[in-house]
């Protein structure tokens, strides 16, 4: 028996020794990017199964994220045994975890905490008037006469610009419609445009910085590139105040969808309904309407104040003895907290009962309000104090239940930023705003965790790739950004399209670089070979990360062999 227990401590010792060990000489790392949800007991199963899988492929690290990284305190308690026992599987692979934390971008996470965190749009001097005891919008009317579809000229609909294929691809259908005689058709995209393009446009005058919300009602049938049906409001110079997708199905009823935009500094805008590059299947469209919204994703925090005073300025009402705390009780918080709507309910302001303020009188308000992006992205302010408080929280309880050596920032796609007073008042570009904040984090992580490394997403610090001028609804530009990045900082990079001159700007900063493949592209031959093309002359590419948004694992084999190869 004592031989036989020797014998099985030699194998455990020898198994343990064979897992740890390291990739081969000179040869990167491959890491995994494995989100979960740790508060679900199956998916960490299927996670601890992967990374069996993983290191038997020799990879020695998983990047982690879970949505409730950003708020860990007040868990169920399976969720704390969860992240223990992904933490001893790991251990007993050998494989590193590595956390995602302090979400600068999609802030979702972090926003969890305090949805008024996230980053505002100005509206200045929006026309108010008072009924009774409260004030709402003046302006109640809509912008888009002809958003009826109830008759039409020779080439477009009445009161519209401009139109795809009209007769051809677009025309008016008398016997589908969401109200009153007829809807505006749109099928066999093709027909009407080579680039089966097939939009109707508007040239429609604004007030600058107005908030804005669009309605109309769209049916589907049988589309087949519906992720393609959009609303874009462009400005004279091309661009764009709107990105929130539709989220129209392939086959839907009558169904009422909303776009909200920020008119900036601008006083014209060009509005654009239908669909973009093709495609089957056949949309119906009615009763489009555009009109000055109210606080819809109202934020309130310091930096977004709002103000309140007489139509002609001279008299600024105050918040508590003129009228109430206003707040819009949907912002963030629907239908859990961080997450964020394209619309929300307006709330009008109440008054109190010794108002300065009388009934009829117009009023003139100024406030802030967030922004969602595709679906559902909202960015936090870089500035914000609270900000900072959640991310060092935050950092605590990540080390104090996983005790990771490393941490993944995740500075990525940040797409809004630099418009509150916070941010405006400093008197610094978007980009020098974005240095600041990154730098702060690196201070943040290495205040709880002193040796522990941090990485970063390659975009938002890359002038071949997001950090530049007129990125999305950013203020002002993004270059500079990557002044704030220590050089200790290990750059993730996914500039794919201009890889080699990505790759070569943070090697000459003194950065070393994990490159982040895969992408769920299944040419994983061809994938890997164009990076490996990019990075032939580059030092310090310390690891490939298989990367997939989808979750789908079909190529961590192959993708590993492809790395591996000679």
């Amino acid at each position: 028996m004592r031989m036989f227990a020797t014998m099985m401590l030699c194998l455990m010792m020898t198994a343990a020794a064979v897992a740890q060990q390291p990739s081969p000489q000179g040869m990167p790392q491959l890491w995994v990017y494995a989100p979960v949800n740790f508060q679900v007991d199956r998916a960490v199963d299927k996670l601890i199964d992967r990374l069996g899988r993983a290191r038997k492929a020799d990879y020695s690290a998983a990047v982690i994220t879970d949505y409730k990284f950003g708020r860990i305190d007040d868990r169920p308690s399976n969720y704390y045994a969860n992240l223990a026992r992904t933490r001893a599987a790991a251990d007993k692979l050998g494989i590193e975890l590595i956390p995602c934390v302090m979400p600068i971008g999609y802030s979702g996470s972090i926003l969890i905490n305090d949805p008024n965190l996230a980053e505002g749009l100005p509206v200045r001097d929006q026309l108010y008037s008072v009924h009774g005891n409260q004030a709402t919008v003046a302006d109640t009317s809509n912008h888009l006469p002809g958003g009826d579809f109830e008759s039409a000229g020779k080439n477009a609909p009445s009161n519209w610009d401009w139109i795809d294929g009209f007769g051809k691809s677009t025309m008016l259908d008398r016997q589908v419609k969401h109200s009153g005689a007829s809807s505006l058709k749109m099928s066999r995209f093709l027909e009407g445009n080579d680039a089966g393009n097939c939009r109707i446009v508007k040239a429609v005058a604004v007030k600058p910085w107005h908030q804005y919300v669009m309605t109309l009602w769209v049916k589907s049938k049988s589309v087949t590139r519906n992720e393609d049906f959009h609303v874009q409001v462009l400005t004279d110079n091309g661009r764009a105040l709107n990105y929130a997708n539709l989220g129209v199905k392939p086959t839907q009823g009558w169904t009422e969808h909303h776009i909200v935009f920020n008119s900036l500094d601008h006083d014209t805008v060009r509005v654009y309904i239908g669909q973009w590059g093709g495609g089957e299947g056949t949309y119906w469209i009615d009763d489009v309407e555009l009109r000055v919204a109210g606080a819809i994703n109202l934020i309130r925090r310091e930096g977004c104040p709002v103000r309140v005073t007489s139509a002609d300025g001279k008299i600024e009402y105050e918040e508590g003895r003129d009228f109430k705390r206003w707040v819009n009780e949907d912002t963030g918080m629907k239908p859990w907290p961080g997450n964020f709507t394209v619309m929300t309910g307006e709330p009008a302001m109440l008054l109190t009962a010794n108002s300065r303020i009388v009934d009829g009188q117009p009023l003139a308000v100024s406030y802030y309000h967030a922004v969602t992006v595709y679906d559902g992205q909202v960015a936090c302010c870089l500035t914000a104090p609270g900000l900072y408080e959640h991310l060092s929280r935050q950092i605590e309880l990540i080390k104090r239940h996983i005790a990771p050596r490393r941490y993944f920032m995740q500075h990525d796609e940040l797409r809004v930023a630099g418009w509150c007073e916070l941010c405006a008042g400093s008197g610094k570009t978007a980009g020098q705003l974005l240095a600041d904040n990154v730098r702060r984090c690196t201070t943040i992580i290495h205040k709880h965790d002193p040796k522990a490394g941090v990485i970063v997403w390659s975009d938002m610090f890359d002038p071949h790739h997001n950090a530049r001028d007129n990125y999305y609804l950013v203020s002002s530009t993004l270059a500079g950004s990557w002044e704030g990045l220590d050089p200790s900082v290990v750059i993730a990079n996914w500039n794919g399209g201009h890889a080699g001159e990505s790759l070569e700007f943070f090697a000459g900063r003194g950065h070393h670089q994990v490159i982040a493949g895969y992408y769920d592209q299944h040419d994983v031959a061809r994938g890997v070979k164009r990076w490996r093309e990019s990075s032939a002359d580059i030092n310090g590419i310390d690891a490939w990360m298989y990367t997939t948004w989808h979750q789908d694992y079909s190529d961590l084999e192959k993708f590993a062999q492809e790395v591996r190869r000679p």
